[in-house]
């Protein structure tokens, strides 16, 4: 506690010295003028950016609302098909016709692969497999109990599909697929041959195994991009798919696909009158579906990092804005699909429109004022720089030494005066050690001086390193060294000592080219508290007396106190 609160005073000190000095009241005076003038300047670029984020947000807004109310009439006759088809299981129409197909369906469902047809002008064909394809799997189930309602739906619904497909501007293929073992599509297969693959592919396709009661329950639309294949011209597909239930039983799936290059078209539809900034369509992991870019013009791609930051910005809101280095990313989530559009508006698209005029008017201003600031700055700063390094420059080279950059003998003992006279009013501990090098003069015989002053000055440097904040050390001879310990007692000294001994013995240094040379020190440790006596000249004496008993000792170690209390 008493050692915190000595090191709080001299950093209380150290601050009151620097905080008299002149030069930093210029520096202050400015800085204050700088911070204000640049506050009212940053308080209008606030205002300016909020206007810009709300402009990028009704632009997007609007494309957003476009290509929502596209999807929308789609995804309403998906809902009229999964109508249709529960009104038709729930109340079959009595035509003959449709219970000819039924009976004609006992006939062929042994077959491996049958097609039922009542009028392929007005209706799509059934196209089905056999009983046993069905018993293959626990997800496909052909009930007989309701199958003959199914497929007098179906037909029904059929005449609906066809209508569409006739209409359809938005999606490629409307399709139904029955648990039980058929299906009828708007691009019903030529050739019997192909039921079966066809068939299997549709069932194992996500947009189908998905419409589970375990894994749709709230039995909604779901969005899936579904993977190429011969039955989609080898092109991804986006497929928006909705359960069929009747009485808590699951009998299929009516299921849209739309193309890549169509929800291109929806998209590019939207942004028709929008020349500003790029805008892209994705699905909710992110990948991208469709993008305004011109063919031939670069698009905007995001690594996985800034993905990420988007993708955790969407999650926790359905519309915004984020900043990515020099793009800004405004995204809003649509009702209609389970996706969002993004813009991104770059830095070049920004400083040309009348928001980038603006803000480059305020900057050109704010910089006007800075450097005509700056220049009065530099000028009164100036002279009082010069009036203040001469004086630092003649006040260093009195208190160091100028090899070591440490202080030297007259600073050293002026600080450890100071210093110990401080411990002793507040009762704290105060140590000193000693430091000589071991057999400095054969290095300087050997290698030349140029040799022992590198050797100096390293030592130096490991000495201060291993040094605290408030503690001083010192040059106070030729390869002699007194380092002062304010607030710390003879064992922890002992232990400072110990560090600074493995220090300069654990150190390679080159004195000249190929030539490395290991040194060590003897050390003598003396403190305060052996016998109450703060006296620096009367410590650094002990120290010195205990370092020559390390150096008689056998040299590389260190002594701390007499020999006959050992």
């Amino acid at each position: 506690m008493q050692r915190d609160t000595f090191v709080v005073r001299q950093s209380f000190l150290q601050w009151l010295h620097k905080r008299s000095n002149p030069g930093r009241i210029v520096n202050l005076c400015f800085l204050i003028v700088l911070v204000f003038s640049t506050l009212l300047t940053w308080r209008e670029v606030v205002v300016l950016e909020e206007a810009y984020i709300s402009s990028q947000r009704n632009h997007l807004d609007t494309v957003a609302s476009s290509l929502d109310r596209q999807l929308q009439n789609s995804i309403d006759r998906l809902l009229l098909f999964r109508q249709g088809m529960h009104d038709a299981i729930e109340t079959p129409l009595a035509f003959e016709v449709l219970q000819d197909a039924v009976s004609r369906f006992n006939t062929v469902r042994m077959l491996p692969t049958w097609q039922l047809a009542v009028d392929k002008k007005r209706t799509l064909p059934i196209n089905g497999v056999s009983d046993a394809f069905v018993e293959k799997t626990t997800l496909l189930n052909r009930d007989a109990e309701r199958i003959s309602h199914e497929i007098s739906a179906a037909l029904e619904v059929g005449y609906l599909l066809r209508l569409a497909s006739s209409r359809a501007q938005t999606e490629a293929r409307v399709i139904y697929v029955s648990r039980a073992g058929f299906f009828l599509s708007t691009d019903t297969p030529d050739r019997a041959g192909d039921i079966t693959a066809r068939y299997y592919n549709l069932v194992t396709q996500s947009w189908f195994t998905q419409q589970s009661e375990r894994n749709n329950r709230a039995r909604a639309v779901r969005w899936f991009i579904s993977t190429p294949s011969s039955w989609t011209g080898d092109e991804r597909t986006i497929t928006a798919s909705v359960p069929i239930y009747f009485d808590r039983y699951w009998y299929g799936v009516v299921a849209m696909d739309f193309t890549l290059s169509t929800m291109q078209r929806l998209l590019a539809d939207a942004t028709e009158d929008r020349t500003e900034g790029e805008y892209q369509l994705y699905d909710t992991r992110l990948n991208m579906i469709a993008t305004s870019a011109h063919a031939g013009s670069p698009v905007n791609h995001f690594d996985e990092r800034e993905a990420a930051q988007i993708a955790q910005a969407i999650e926790h809101d359905t519309g915004g804005g984020i900043r990515l280095g020099s793009r800004f990313i405004t995204w809003e989530r649509l009702d209609h699909f389970d996706g969002v559009v993004l813009r991104i508006h770059t830095l070049h698209e920004g400083v040309q429109d009348d928001f980038g005029s603006i803000s480059i008017v305020l900057a050109l201003l704010w910089a006007l004022f800075t450097a005509m600031l700056l220049i009065s700055w530099l000028v009164i700063r100036r002279m009082v720089s010069n009036m203040y390094t001469l004086q630092h420059s003649l006040q260093w080279q009195a208190w160091h030494d100028p090899l070591t950059r440490l202080n030297n003998r007259g600073a050293l003992f002026d600080h450890a005066k100071m210093l110990a006279e401080t411990c002793r009013q507040q009762s704290l501990p105060f140590s000193v050690i000693q430091i000589d090098l071991d057999h400095f003069k054969n290095i300087n015989d050997r290698f030349g001086h140029q040799a022992g002053d590198k050797v100096l000055s390293h030592t130096a440097g490991l000495i201060a390193s291993a040094l605290r904040k408030n503690d001083v050390a010192g040059r106070v001879g030729g390869e002699e060294f007194c380092v002062v310990l304010p607030g710390i007692g003879l064992e922890e000294a002992r232990g400072v000592a110990d560090r600074i001994r493995c220090r300069i013995n654990s150190k390679e240094i080159l004195v000249k080219k190929s030539t490395t040379l290991r040194i060590s020190a003897s050390l003598g440790v003396s403190s305060a508290d052996e016998a109450g006596n703060y006296d620096f000249e009367q410590l650094q004496s002990v120290a010195d007396v205990r370092l020559y008993e390390a150096k008689q000792s056998g040299r590389n170690r260190v002594v701390w106190r007499d020999q006959d209390r050992k």
